[in-house]
């Protein structure tokens, strides 16, 4: 499906559009998506950056490691994307801040060295111990 998908904070302060098909979604397990989150996992989908625009709004910015910049919106908090400088051409997005997140269901689990050991979620999917892609 290469529809045009729409994703927005809670308060809706921002806005953002991709388009392109729903995949490379996965459960992430790291300790740091758990501490900017606030909940035990994040999913996130991978999408090309020259799909991605923000349509409203300007997010804030935190760099939660060496390596990755965080979206997030300054009024409401909520975290809706993350861009890794280790993959400069590609933008994710978590699945929860999209307008119609049951149309995108995870294909694996990354991170999982990292996984809370009482967790049990879609385990019939592959998982990696650190992500691969």
């Amino acid at each position: 499906m290469n529809d045009l998908h729409t994703g927005g904070c809670h308060c809706g302060q921002l806005r953002y559009q991709f388009s392109g098909p729903l995949n490379d979604i996965a459960h992430c397990h790291c300790s740091i998506c758990r501490r900017v989150s606030g909940g035990i996992v994040t999913t996130w989908i991978t999408v090309p950056a020259s799909t991605f625009a923000w349509v409203k709004g300007t997010p804030a910015q935190y760099d939660s490691s060496p390596s990755c910049a965080r979206y997030f919106c300054p009024n409401c908090g909520a975290q809706l994307a993350l861009v890794t400088r280790l993959s400069p051409h590609s933008i994710d997005l978590t699945i929860a801040t999209l307008d119609h997140p049951e149309r995108a269901p995870a294909e694996r689990h990354i991170w999982t060295d990292s996984r809370l050991p009482w967790l049990h979620l879609d385990e019939h999917l592959p998982g990696e111990a650190e992500e691969t892609l």
